[in-house]
């Protein structure tokens, strides 16, 4: 049985550790825990060691995790990091603090569609496929630039940066953050609103020292405080 909330704080003591030698400030970095396919009990305890953000990788787990009775009421962060079909973005708008996985003009349209007829404002990251592995989703790098303005002109969502799932390779994921840290700087200079891109959400349970060292602001945990899948 996983002790979510030793768990937790393992994992902030460890980014507090990484951020002294990178030199970096700790409060620079968000934790997205990433309960994915775990039930909502542990959700729970995880709230109660301190955690509010939370990460989901499907809509329907999401939606029922939301509902649950263990989590009703509860003051979370949901943020959407998985691949995001563009008939499920209904079913989110309105439910998560931000979508981290919006990997093509055509999702992204949905979305402003769906929150412009919500009266709501959605925040969202462009997920860019730095491994250029064809079974990853996302941007290809060298198409941000030039589909960037289309993204920017979506009424009722706001571009806050940019998210990536790097290889496997410690080497290459290290190269791999460093280019979307790069690309959200080229980013800026294009913008209309360079000042709302800020987010860098990169790094998981076995890379996350390296994406924390390359400038990531958001990392996305999962084995690490709930135990493997």
């Amino acid at each position: 049985m996983e002790d979510i909330a030793k768990n937790l704080q393992r994992t902030i003591a460890e980014i507090r550790s990484i951020c002294n030698k990178a030199g970096r400030n700790p409060a620079g970095i968000q934790l997205i825990a990433v309960s994915k396919t775990k039930p909502a009990v542990l959700v729970k305890e995880a709230f109660e060691g301190g955690q509010i953000d939370i990460g989901e990788s499907y809509v329907q787990e999401l939606v029922e995790k939301q509902g649950s009775e263990e989590l009703s009421g509860l003051p979370l962060r949901w943020h959407f990091i998985g691949h995001l079909q563009t008939n499920k973005v209904k079913d989110i708008v309105g439910k998560v603090f931000m979508v981290h996985s919006i990997d093509r003009l055509k999702t992204a349209e949905e979305l402003s569609k769906r929150a412009s007829r919500q009266g709501v404002t959605v925040d969202y990251l462009i997920e860019i496929n730095t491994s250029g592995e064809r079974s990853k989703f996302g941007l290809p790098p060298e198409e941000l630039l030039s589909a960037a303005p289309h993204f920017f002109n979506l009424p009722n969502i706001r571009l806050r940066g940019l998210m990536t799932i790097a290889s496997p390779e410690r080497s290459r994921a290290r190269h791999e953050f460093h280019l979307l840290a790069e690309l959200l700087e080229k980013l800026k200079k294009i913008s209309p609103d360079p000042h709302l891109l800020t987010e860098l959400s990169m790094g998981m349970s076995q890379d996350f020292d390296l994406a924390i060292e390359a400038g990531a602001t958001m990392i996305r945990i999962g084995t690490a405080i709930f135990g493997s899948r």
